[in-house]
């Protein structure tokens, strides 16, 4: 099978590629550097789609980027980057005369309203409540396809809760302060930690990349990409403690958070939702990491 991903120099790309690659699969990346196994969002909107079986756009800008402050200009690139480029892969595959038979969109969790009761699957309705789930509305909206083409492409949405990994994601800026001892809950602790390990986000967009036995529904298939395990923001911190073996005494107060980072970004961290991935269960996905010791034992290699 020959995969078109955008964004795949990123770090859930990486992944992806790697998983792809070892199953034996073509990968050609869509990034905004020319090089080889690569094409650059240019060419593709001027030359049209390469020949592929599967697309996956993976392209946005880092929300937790901690080099860019919240401002109008990056709130504007955090909705360009991902709507952009899902609109353009999204024509490019409504105008091919050989289209994919499978598109995915990895978006996010962040369109369930954050609660520390309620509990959300993939059939909960949901209406945009603050900037980020307005973004993840905008975004998938971006992805559809037009009638004809949903005939023969099926179409799939992936929303991934934090993505933990060794090389990136949200471990990166986590494990230098744990490691010095300097860790701690944020804000109350008790909000809902969605997560999930990115070997299992790669596994669940693999799956979802296979062609369906069926004609495809003219609307796009949606899995929570997370683990089964229902975590808080104390539990994380206290596992992630134990796995380094540091303390985990310095709690972080959720007024700071949004000082340091914007209170509509902070959310994400300050609060949170049980999200339950209940149709990729169904589907038949297998974790390899379902909960965090597993997943956490592997990313700090004890």
């Amino acid at each position: 099978m020959r995969v078109l991903i955008g964004g795949g120099s990123g770090f859930v790309g990486r992944e992806l590629t790697r998983l792809l690659r070892d199953k034996g699969h073509e990968v050609t990346v869509i990034s905004r550097q020319p090089g080889p196994g690569k094409i650059t969002w240019g060419e593709l909107e001027s030359h049209g789609l390469p020949p592929c079986e599967g697309a996956v756009n993976l392209a946005g800008e880092n929300l937790m980027n901690p080099l860019r402050w919240w401002n109008e200009g990056y709130k504007n690139d955090l909705f360009s980057s991902r709507i952009d480029t899902t609109k353009t892969l999204s024509q490019a595959i409504a105008a091919s005369s050989s289209p994919p038979h499978s598109w995915v969109l990895v978006s996010g969790v962040a369109c369930y309203k954050p609660s520390q009761t309620a509990e959300y699957t993939e059939d909960s309705e949901w209406t945009p409540f603050d900037l980020l789930s307005k973004l993840v509305k905008e975004w998938e909206a971006s992805a559809l396809l037009p009638e004809n083409g949903a005939k023969t492409t099926k179409q799939v949405i992936i929303r991934p809760g934090a993505v933990l990994g060794r090389d990136g994601g949200a471990m990166k800026q986590m494990l230098l302060p744990f490691w010095l001892g300097l860790g701690g809950t944020l804000a109350s602790g008790r909000q809902p930690f969605p997560w999930i390990h990115v070997s299992d986000l790669a596994g669940i967009i693999a799956q979802a990349l296979e062609p369906a036995a069926d004609a495809p529904p003219a609307l796009p298939q949606v899995f929570n990409g997370v683990a089964p395990a229902l975590n808080t923001n104390y539990e994380f911190t206290k596992e992630l403690g134990r796995v380094l073996r540091r303390p985990t005494i310095f709690p972080v107060p959720g007024f700071v958070m949004n000082t340091l980072m914007g209170s509509e970004r902070a959310v994400v961290l300050t609060q949170g939702q049980k999200v339950i991935p209940k149709r990729t269960l169904e589907s038949g996905y297998q974790y390899t990491y379902p909960d965090l010791t597993s997943a956490l034992k592997q990313i700090v290699g004890s």
